[in-house]
Parts: C-alpha cells; structure tokens; sequence
C-alpha cells in the first residue's frame, strides 16, 4: 500500500517544502478513507444493529457487511496506490514507517487525515440517517469476549492483514503483481467474517475512531488502537526478517543446466 523504497524516519526536507506531491497524496487519504468508512459504516447501519449489546450478528448479515468492506478496500486502494499508496488506515501507516518505508513526517499527515475523514464520514451519516432507528455503530466486543481476548484477536487479525500488503505488494518477488489491493480487500473481508462477533474485526484504528466520536461511546476504545498498531509492525517486521529475501544473483530458470 505504499512504495518500497526506504526513508529516513524524518525528512527535512519535506518537511521544509511540502511539495504538491504530499499534498496531493494527503488529500488522497483523506477522500480515500472517507470513503471506505462511509461505505463500510453505512453496510453495517443497513444490516442493524444487534439490540442487545455483544449480541452476535446473523452469519449471512455479517458476510453481507464483509463483502461491502472487501469490495471497498480492494477498489479504493487500487484506485489510490498510485497517489497515496492507499492506505486508508493507520495500522498500515505506522507499520510501513517502522520499517522505514516512509517519512515521519508523512506518516504523521496521513494519520491526521484518516482520522479526519472517518469522522466526517461518520458524522455525516448521522446527520443523513437521523430519521432511522439504527444508530451509527460502534465496534464492541462480542458476548463472553474480555478485554485481552479482544486485544489478542485484532493483533492476530491486522498481523494477517499487513502480512498480505507485505507478500502481494511490497514484496518484490510477488507472484501477483498488480493484483495486491484487490488480495488486500479480500483479506479484510475474510478477517470480517471470522472475527466480526468476536472482537468487532477493526484492524483500522481510523474505522473505530470516527464511529465511537460521531456516537460518543468509547467503550473499550483502546483495543482498536493498541491491537493494530501492534500487529501490523510486528507483521511487518516478520515478513522482512524471515520472507523477505535479498537477491544477490539471477537463478537459474527451471532444471536445464
């Protein structure tokens, strides 16, 4: 979800002069992102809501919800990697920076910007769906799920998330080239359905930010940050110690000699 070349941790000089290409790529976050909340929080709303809190949701209602979050990251993130990388997501923000695939500063701006537009996302659905019995939802921990479950659950679910970013994009070696966002998406959609009842399945810290600031409920909160910003540099720092490998020579192609 962003370009592989490395970076020193804080560049100067962009800091210095904000060229049209940050700007460019910062806004591109912005409307990117806003849009996959817009999208992912509005099938969520369309589903319902659970009337009791934890409750599980309908295998056919969550897949349903699944498939809209899916088919919104793989397309917006293709349709952004060439302008922001895509991200749409701090998780893969900070992950990328701690492998030093981009700037401090930079990190910082597409941070700020994803939180901003899931909450203009969120808020406005508020503000468009006021008449409706179905608040904008919030992600909470499923029936019988504790706090560290939770935690463990969206580190296991965002460490599956980068691993793929890592393996199908940033991997030069990819077997796929091309096709890593639209992996991606299928990804998020798969991790939705497995642990959507269970922890909620954020994997976005930016996904659960603009929901709990349109509503106010910020219950457990902190699960949907310290859980992807800990499984996705720890997927990142993984892949590239164990799987990413530095070619040093050409091999041979097949078994003639």
């Amino acid at each position: 979800m962003a370009a592989t070349k490395h970076a020193d941790s804080f560049d100067e000089r962009e800091v210095a002069v904000v060229d049209a290409g940050c700007v460019r790529a910062v806004l591109g976050e912005l409307v990117l992102t806003f849009l996959f909340v817009f999208t992912g929080v509005a099938a969520a709303m369309a589903a319902g809501v659970p009337e009791l809190p934890g409750a599980a949701m309908p295998m056919a209602t969550l897949a349903g919800v699944a498939l809209a979050q899916a088919l919104a990251a793989g397309v917006l993130v293709t349709a952004g990697f060439h302008v922001s990388g895509g991200h749409l997501n701090p998780a893969v923000t900070v992950a990328l920076l701690a492998r030093g695939h981009i700037t401090a500063f930079r990190a910082v701006l597409y941070v700020v910007a994803q939180l901003l537009a899931s909450s203009l996302a969120c808020i406005l659905l508020r503000c468009l769906t006021g008449g409706q019995p179905t608040p904008v939802p919030v992600h909470t921990l499923g029936a019988g799920i504790g706090p560290m479950q939770g935690l463990v659950m969206e580190i296991i679910l965002t460490f599956s998330l980068l691993f793929v970013v890592y393996a199908t994009i940033l991997d030069p070696r990819t077997t796929v080239p091309g096709y890593g966002p639209m992996l991606t998406g299928l990804i998020v959609g798969a991790n939705t359905i497995a642990g959507g009842n269970f922890s909620g399945a954020s994997m976005n810290p930016a996904r659960s930010f603009g929901p709990a600031l349109a509503t106010g409920v910020w219950t457990n909160h902190w699960i949907y940050w310290v859980g992807p910003l800990v499984g996705g540099p720890l997927a990142g720092f993984v892949y590239e110690m164990v799987f990413m490998v530095k070619k040093t020579h050409e091999p041979l192609l097949g078994w003639d000699f």
